[in-house]
């Protein structure tokens, strides 16, 4: 077994400190091969292929597979890899390989993280080593179960600008040997050159990451600013999110009344499991969230303040307050899998100024949404009063008039018909007090009772809709649906009622509330269901809202569809929103 830690070839110094170091560094090597042995000058034109191989494209993923690739062919290894440090320069934050195939890569299972074994030691000291045998070397730590046999070994570290940004590894020389001081010379110089490689990659790819999240944060605020439903917008703002990060879900959290965080919109392959969990205010991590503090957890599955048991599945999470002018609004969570890398600088950085930006546009998409409110509560109070002074006295004054004329009429079928008139104007004013009375209750007078809450949607809708909605309710709507249920069926109801005004052109509404139903595992469930005579839904046609209700849906394990409606020959359509009680 030999060992080598050499001190930098000539032309080394500050390696990858500019653009040229690399080059520079293998035209000295062409130039005075005297400082060479005879081996290492007949390799010199196989090295300037490998810094012309390494110096093309600016992909860093790619670039970094190419420079294992390249280093295995000019020292003759069977495995290379890189290891790129992390940002606290005590671990590893990314693990680049070659020569490893899947199927091994897999039964090997986690990749290094750089804490221990010898690829630590070459973190906390990063100079060259030359092993010939490094399973004797007493700072190697062994070999996971499945990891192919390795020997000969030969690292350099990777410097990008003066800084370290990670080693080269190269293992098992092939034909059996070791490696030579000539594996090292070329090593060496073609590190160096690889670090010039890195760096400009990363500078392009910092480059273009920023311009992707300009562009999403560019998305979000024209959603948010377009005057679309307010869920509609909180999801495009988790897909942007996870989509710009590469994480494995995009959630979007905003503050419940209780200080905790709700999850009101999931961009993720299994959304249901995770819309509505509320993180309570008792958390750590709520806490520094509200206080406007970013948080960047290293291991979800592992962290002892991440208290949900969705959190297993997801390794780096970034969590970044949703915060304006000092107002916090919420949070934005991009958790990425467990074997996923860490987040670097630069992307906390650009996904931190994208939440302010979307904290930004939720506040303006709210206040805009806010003169909207209040100038429909301005034209719900003008309406109230005019049905109150105009139309409720004219109808009185008419009943009056009838029930007068039904006094004086001797013809028995005539007083009747009046009679009856009389009755119906009777439960029309009714009908219209009732109106009255909702259209000036503010959003904070919300009645207890679910029957009562669903009569006041109803209520409300009547007025846009120029008519008003039937309703019939079955079994025990007010006792037996528990409160959760009942917040999410008033918000499915409000998306139902606004749908059918906005898209279907219906002339008559029925709405139905039944808290007898079974689901198909047997427990008791409630169902809602909102059918109309309208158009019905094209083909092709916007179905934001549906999704919004299947997501509400599932996330209290139900489902949500839509079938004919109540017009002739199923005209129409039926919207079924039908969840546990």
């Amino acid at each position: 077994m030999s060992a080598v830690r050499g001190s930098p070839v000539p032309g080394d110094e500050g390696a990858g400190g500019g653009a040229g170091d690399g080059a520079g560094a293998a035209a000295r090597a062409v130039r005075a091969p005297a400082g060479l042995s005879a081996a290492s000058a007949a390799r010199v034109p196989q090295l300037l292929e490998a810094v012309r191989t390494v110096g093309s494209g600016l992909e860093l993923r790619s670039k970094l597979d190419r420079i294992c690739e390249t280093a295995a062919e000019l020292t003759q290894a069977r495995y290379a890899a890189i290891g790129v440090v992390d940002e606290s320069g005590q671990g590893l934050a990314e693990f680049v390989q070659y020569g490893v195939d899947e199927e091994t890569a897999r039964a090997i299972g986690r990749r290094p993280d750089g804490r221990k074994g010898l690829l630590g030691a070459l973190i906390r000291d990063p100079d060259p080593v030359r092993l010939a045998d490094l399973t004797d070397d007493p700072r190697s730590c062994g070999f996971p179960a499945g990891h192919p046999p390795m020997r000969s070994f030969l690292g350099v570290p990777i410097r990008v600008r003066g800084e370290i940004f990670g080693n080269l590894y190269l293992t098992e020389k092939r034909g059996g040997g070791t490696f030579d001081d000539d594996d090292l010379d070329m090593l060496r110089v073609f590190a160096t050159e690889a670090g010039t490689a890195i760096g400009n990659a990363r500078l392009y790819e910092a480059a273009k990451q920023r311009e992707r999240w300009i562009d999403g944060s560019v998305a979000v605020t024209t959603v948010l600013l377009a005057g679309g439903d307010a869920e509609d917008a909180l999801q495009v703002v988790a897909e942007q999110a996870r989509r710009l990060s590469g994480a494995a879900a995009g959630l979007v959290l905003l503050a419940t009344e209780e200080g905790g965080l709700e999850v009101v919109a999931v961009a993720s392959d299994h959304p249901s499991r995770l819309l509505g969990v509320v993180v309570p205010p008792e958390s750590e991590l709520v806490a520094e969230l509200r206080d406007g503090n970013p948080v960047f957890v290293t291991d979800a599955s592992a962290d002892p303040r991440m208290r949900t048991d969705l959190t297993h599945a997801y390794g780096p999470v970034m969590m970044l307050p949703l915060q304006s002018d000092g107002r916090v609004l919420g949070a934005l969570l991009t958790p990425r899998s467990r074997d996923g890398r860490q987040f670097t600088g630069t992307e906390r950085s650009v996904a931190t100024q994208f939440a302010s930006q979307a904290a930004l546009a939720l506040m303006m998409a709210e206040t805009q949404r806010d003169r909207e409110r209040l100038a429909v509560y301005e034209d719900r109070d003008r309406i109230a009063r005019d049905l109150h002074d105009l139309v409720i006295q004219r109808l009185f004054a008419t009943g009056m008039m009838l029930e007068s004329a039904q006094r004086r009429s001797n013809v028995p079928e005539v007083s009747r018909g009046v009679g009856k008139a009389v009755d119906e104007l009777d439960v029309t004013i009714q009908e219209i007090r009732t109106a009255i009375f909702a259209l000036r209750q503010g959003p904070a007078e919300t009645p207890s009772e679910l029957s009562t809450r669903v009569l006041r949607e109803i209520n409300m809708a009547a007025v846009p809709l120029g008519f008003h909605p039937g309703h019939r309710f079955t079994g025990p709507v007010d006792t037996a649906v528990g409160e959760l249920t009942g917040k999410n069926l008033i918000a499915a109801l409000r998306e139902a009622l606004s749908n059918a005004f906005r898209h279907a052109g219906a002339s008559r509404i029925e709405v139905s509330v039944d808290a007898d139903v079974l689901l198909p595992d047997g427990r008791p469930g409630v169902r809602l269901a909102v059918a109309d005579d309208g158009v019905g839904i094209p083909d092709g046609g916007r179905r934001s809202g549906l999704k919004n209700l299947e997501r509400r849906a599932e996330s209290l394990g139900g489902a949500s569809w839509y079938g004919p409606g109540i017009g002739p020959d199923g005209g129409g359509t039926t919207v079924v929103w039908q969840v546990r009680r």
